[in-house]
């Protein structure tokens, strides 16, 4: 029977130990919120989502595809198509801009514009290092007074 040399176990354990899965960002602050532009159906919404990577290593984030609900009510998606770099433990902006339906929007104006609401961002996006990416889950939920205008 042929045994491994102890130099490839070795080898083999560095190997694993080096890919463990990256964790999961954690939430931090929302800025920059701003109406940027109106239109009769349509309006665009920015913001920065400001995130923490607890991780002992630098990663690159790249293909963000999100769902925004306000309250329960869905107002939009945001896909975020280009690459960032993350350095290790440490806080990072998450731009995000998209098309909100004003009409949802107008039903609820009342609540929207005089009381806090819950903000929430569902998806998922891609983080890896040397090429490697795996899809790591953002779910963000919190209240927020909307300061729109």
């Amino acid at each position: 029977m042929n045994r491994l040399p102890p130099y490839l176990i070795i080898i083999y354990i560095l190997i694993i130990a080096a890919c463990n899965k990256p964790m999961a960002f954690e939430y931090r602050d929302l800025r920059n919120l701003k109406l940027e532009s109106v239109s009769g159906e349509k309006s665009r919404v920015s913001m920065s989502m400001v995130y923490y990577n607890p991780n002992n290593f630098g990663v690159n984030l790249k293909n963000v595809n999100c769902e925004v609900f306000i309250d329960t009510m869905y107002v939009g998606r945001f896909i975020l198509d280009t690459m960032m770099h993350i350095d290790k433990t440490s806080e990072f902006a998450l731009p995000a801009s998209f098309d909100i339906n004003m009409n949802n929007i107008l039903k609820n104006s009342v609540n929207l514009l005089f009381n806090e609401v819950t903000i929430r961002a569902k998806g998922t996006t891609r983080v890896g290092k040397g090429g490697i990416f795996v899809n790591v889950p953002i779910d963000y939920s919190g209240k927020q007074k909307l300061n729109l205008f």
